[in-house]
């Protein structure tokens, strides 16, 4: 189906926005009005443009409180009409977007209305427009799709049809399957935006939080359904209202926009792109750092050893039971110290990952590779963490474990004697930090090319405000990614990234890299009187945690121990212990151990 994008939700001026739209795939557009009003360009250059870009205009919108009304204003609002038809002509655009009236003039009065559309659609068919209505949620008295088109149905006539738009039907909790009662002819236009389920005025509701297919609450595939089994050929065209699109760089944001789309078009059964390949488990998080000493530091006092040096890199990997760290010293540029750059996800078919993500738009990085490099490809993520498809020590497929020379030399205490027995065995999750207006896109963009489930958007306190994490993670739960973000732009974009180390025995564990001079995090004790207070715990278990800075949490599955390190530059690593199947991330913890590391940071106690 062809794919179009109302002007409203990009930023910029509306050449800009017509450039971003076109580059990033779009078939169309809807011309906002207010962005026509506000350009420079003449209707006729606004057409030239958009043809010149490949872009239909497929709507122009909206036109507001025309019917049911008195006489005299009936009479205005005809005229008011006649000028709008003139723009269009201008504009190369043949559909008009009535909107249901909001004026307190309107009279409840479904026959006046349907007469008073049907002289508009007249009107409009003498200069070969069409005329599609639209129920506004917040309409005076038509906010319901099925009541627009009993009023459709009563104007009878060619020029005039309905147009369905998925907030104003989902939003009011309104069953879509009425929809397949709509001749498809009649359904002039789709229009399609998701939501995150909020409890607020459906105004301001629609005017601020509306997102892209995807990254709300809403089922868009079933409206979608609906539309298409009534008949409906027309374009899928996105209306999304949104403060942080309307900031955000418009040509990103296409892109998200379109990649919306695609995966909408895939949930709905309408298109088959290369099915997701979901990641099983990390293969490696990769550090970068100008000074590696402080965490080499760190991940020998952890228990890792260094097995090995890229043949031809300056990248060191650091191993402990199946978790992988690779430290590359190539990070001149990153003047906040060690970050999170990269990640290893192990993929049973790479080619099939690099072949959906291609489909669902995301960037392929180019690597810089000599002819003995194993072949690894990668692509960006939102925040640009690479992220690469790996298959570790597999007999069918390249090993990129083969890019590196085993080592010889150990660290003093960490002799393969040494080695710890009841230390780490894999890395449980990462936590990665979003710019503020990449959280949406990143959400959908692990949902979509990874194929990982999203889980509820939680609000976490920090002592400064408030941040959003929500966490992705593959249905066994292999692979989990938490996302990260502040509401607001500013420090929140170098807020520190962690890597979540598993074990099966924390409390060994945290003593062991204490006594290996690892900076464990100081804990508070007043959380561990709050934690006795809500938990029976048993004798001697509540004296560990409090010893040892290990933090608790339990859900109806199991229960979840963790701890932290010290922040070295932007990074930082949790100890985890899961037991009978704990779901979550211990989000309940996450103002304390937010408020102990702006105490240890005040006090000198991070390395940045």
């Amino acid at each position: 189906m062809r794919k179009s994008i109302a002007t409203v939700s990009l930023s910029g001026s509306l050449s800009e926005k017509l450039t971003a739209v076109a580059a990033a795939g779009f078939d169309g557009v809807e011309i906002f009005e207010n962005d026509l009003i506000a350009s420079p360009l003449s209707p006729e250059e606004v057409r030239a443009r958009a043809a010149d870009l490949g872009l239909g205009i497929d709507l122009y919108q909206p036109f507001r409180d025309f019917e049911a009304v008195p006489q005299d204003t009936l009479d205005a609002n005809l005229r008011r009409a006649e000028r709008k038809f003139a723009v269009m002509e201008r504009l190369g655009a043949d559909l008009l977007l009535v909107c249901s009236s909001v004026s307190p003039a309107a009279l409840d009065d479904d026959a006046l209305a349907a007469a008073q559309l049907r002289r508009l659609a007249e009107r409009a068919e003498a200069h070969g427009i069409r005329i599609a209505y639209e129920a506004l949620a917040w309409g005076r008295h038509v906010n319901t799709y099925d009541h627009a088109w009993r009023i459709v149905r009563e104007a009878d006539h060619p020029a005039l049809g309905t147009c369905l738009d998925s907030f104003h039907i989902l939003s009011r909790g309104s069953d879509p399957k009425g929809i397949e009662d709509i001749p498809g002819e009649k359904i002039f236009f789709l229009q399609l935006a998701d939501a995150p389920h909020l409890a607020m005025d459906v105004l301001q509701w629609s005017r601020h939080y509306r997102c892209f297919p995807g990254q709300g609450s809403f089922d868009l595939a079933g409206l979608v359904g609906h539309a298409v089994r009534a008949g409906y050929t027309g374009p899928l065209s996105l209306e999304v209202f949104n403060d942080v699109f309307r900031q955000a760089d418009a040509s990103r944001t296409a892109v998200d926009a379109l990649r919306s789309l695609i995966s909408l078009e895939e949930s709905a059964h309408l298109t088959s792109p290369p099915a997701p390949v979901v990641p099983s488990g990390f293969a490696f998080a990769e550090l970068a750092a100008v000074d590696t000493e402080p965490v080499r530091l760190l991940l020998s006092s952890l228990g890792f050893t260094r097995t090995g040096r890229h043949l031809g890199k300056p990248v060191e990997l650091w191993e402990q039971g199946d978790a992988r760290i690779l430290l590359n010293a190539a990070g001149a540029d990153r003047r906040e110290g060690p970050a999170l750059v990269a990640l290893g996800l192990e993929t049973p078919e790479p080619a099939a990952a690099v072949r959906r993500a291609e489909s669902l738009l995301a960037p392929v990085l180019p690597r810089r590779r000599t002819g003995e490099d194993v072949p690894l490809d990668a692509v960006a993520a939102p925040d640009g963490t690479e992220l690469f498809f790996c298959r570790t020590a597999r007999a069918d497929h390249a090993d990129w474990t083969d890019d590196f020379a085993p080592v010889s030399d150990r660290r003093p205490g960490r002799d393969a004697a040494d080695a710890p027995t009841d230390g780490i065995t894999h890395i449980d999750h990462v936590a990665l930090t979003q710019p503020w207006h990449h959280f949406d896109e990143a959400s959908l963009f692990y949902r979509s090319v990874l194929g990982l489930q999203p889980k509820e958007s939680l609000d976490l306190a920090d002592p400064y405000g408030l941040f959003r994490s929500r966490a992705v993670a593959g249905a066994d739960g292999g692979l989990r990614i938490a996302l990260n973000v502040a509401p607001g732009p500013g420090d929140q974009e170098v807020r520190p990234q962690h890597i979540a180390l598993a074990t099966d025995d924390i409390a060994a564990t945290a003593r062991r890299i204490r006594d290996h001079g690892a900076g464990l995090l100081p804990i508070s004790d007043n959380y561990y009187d709050d934690l006795e207070a809500r938990y029976d715990m048993a004798p001697g278990a509540l004296s560990t945690l409090r010893e040892l800075g290990i933090l608790y949490d339990r859900d109806e599955y199991g229960e979840f121990h963790h701890c932290y390190t010290v922040t070295v530059g932007r990074v930082f690593f949790e100890i985890v212990q899961r037991t009978g199947g704990y779901r979550g991330y211990g989000a309940q913890n996450a103002t304390v151990r937010l408020a102990a590391q702006h105490t240890a940071e005040h006090r000198g106690g991070s390395s940045r």
